[in-house]
């Protein structure tokens, strides 16, 4: 076996995605703020109580790199987007659909031009920043500006996002710049690892999506150069030592799944050609497909495979893992891979259905297999 390269920045051998189930502490607070029997100072310090807990079980467990557990959102893409100027929080017809339930009813609409100062994130990672000690750091996960994109762009939202950018380009240009806003407030705050969340790319993957797209008269690789394009927008001319990663799943709601496919279709731009250091990556189920497609990961970056399922609380076949880590070794090398569970343990609120003592068994699940693989 070649030596293996110590990891010393993100992403880590033993990675997680960044959010984590929420304690019924925290959701009991959430829900009496929402009924108007707490006041936000009161939620807030719930809040800040929760995350020094979580955070210290993070780093106990031995994480690199931690999170706020995304416990001050409801959705792991929605907050973020209400948190930028000129977007409003909307409700819908219908919530998405998964695979056997339908989410809660909520959007992001625009209101009016798109920016991105005092976004309210900034704070938030402020508080997990003080948090971190030696030889870990604090990571910002927000969805990718792709994801935004497709939202404002569903069939309810689009005619309001014409309105205020009849111009299409106009409109890429100012999502770009407002995430270059709050990713420079972010850095100038100590933050030297973001992550991109971008679910687009998982849908791109399935067959179905693909044949609606069609009948349509559209095309899957007209959609993935706008993604690649806003996204690489928004990445270009960010301090060299800011790390930029994304994460890329098919749905994760309740432990249910959005859509199917392997990574073939966008495999050529994606992994060829945006401007990230990594690539987190579902791999947990036969629906991600084989590894054949990481042959277009470019230019030395990485990958995290995300061969643990968060869905479900279980362990998986500690061998089985190490023989799919060693297959995918084949197609990418081995110095060039990691490991972490497919996606977060709770992207909304409700969370997967697997307790908090089975979603840390799972962490310590993958310290140990990334332990035997790669050394400590």
């Amino acid at each position: 076996m070649k030596e293996i390269t110590p990891r010393n920045t993100p992403p880590f051998r033993f990675d997680v995605v960044g959010s984590f189930l929420r304690p019924e502490r925290l959701k009991t607070a959430r829900a009496a703020f929402t009924a108007g029997q707490i006041q936000a100072a009161e939620l807030k310090q719930v809040e800040d109580e929760e995350i020094t807990q979580l955070i210290a079980h993070q780093i106990a467990s031995g994480l690199h790199a931690i999170t706020d557990g995304e416990f001050r959102r409801s959705w792991w893409h929605l907050d973020f987007m209400w948190g930028l100027n000129g977007v409003e929080q909307a409700t819908p017809e219908s919530g998405y659909q998964f695979q056997s339930e339908v989410t809660r009813a909520e959007t992001a609409r625009l209101t009016g031009k798109i920016s991105g100062e005092n976004h309210p994130f900034v704070d938030h990672f402020k508080f997990v920043q003080s948090l971190a000690t030696d030889g870990v750091i604090a990571r910002q996960t927000i969805p990718a500006p792709a994801q935004f994109l497709a939202e404002i762009d569903r069939p309810e939202n689009r005619p309001v996002t014409d309105q205020f950018y009849p111009d299409r380009e106009a409109l890429y240009t100012d999502i770009a710049a407002a995430y270059k806003q709050v990713i420079e407030d972010l850095y100038a705050a100590g933050c030297r690892n973001v992550q991109f969340d971008d679910c687009t790319w998982g849908m791109l993957c399935d067959p179905e999506f693909a044949k609606a797209v069609e009948a349509a008269g559209g095309s899957i690789q007209a959609i993935a150069d706008v993604y690649l394009h806003v996204n690489n927008l928004a990445l270009a001319g960010l301090p060299a030592d800011l790390t930029m990663t994304t994460h890329v799943c098919r749905g994760n709601y309740h432990s249910t799944w959005a859509s199917s496919g392997g990574y073939a279709p966008i495999a050529e731009t994606l992994f060829g050609k945006e401007n990230v250091t990594g690539y987190y990556l579902e791999f947990d189920t036969d629906r991600a497909g084989d590894f054949q497609p990481l042959q277009h990961v470019s230019d030395g970056k990485l990958v995290v495979l995300g061969l643990v399922s968060s869905k479900i609380g279980e362990l998986e076949d500690k061998a089985q893992i190490i023989a799919r880590i060693n297959e995918a070794a084949k197609v990418l090398p081995l110095d060039r891979l990691c490991l972490s569970p497919q996606c977060g343990f709770a992207s909304t609120e409700e969370g997967n259905i697997l307790t908090e003592a089975q979603q840390w068994d799972k962490i310590a699940f993958i310290r140990e297999i990334a332990e035997e693989v790669w050394g400590s």
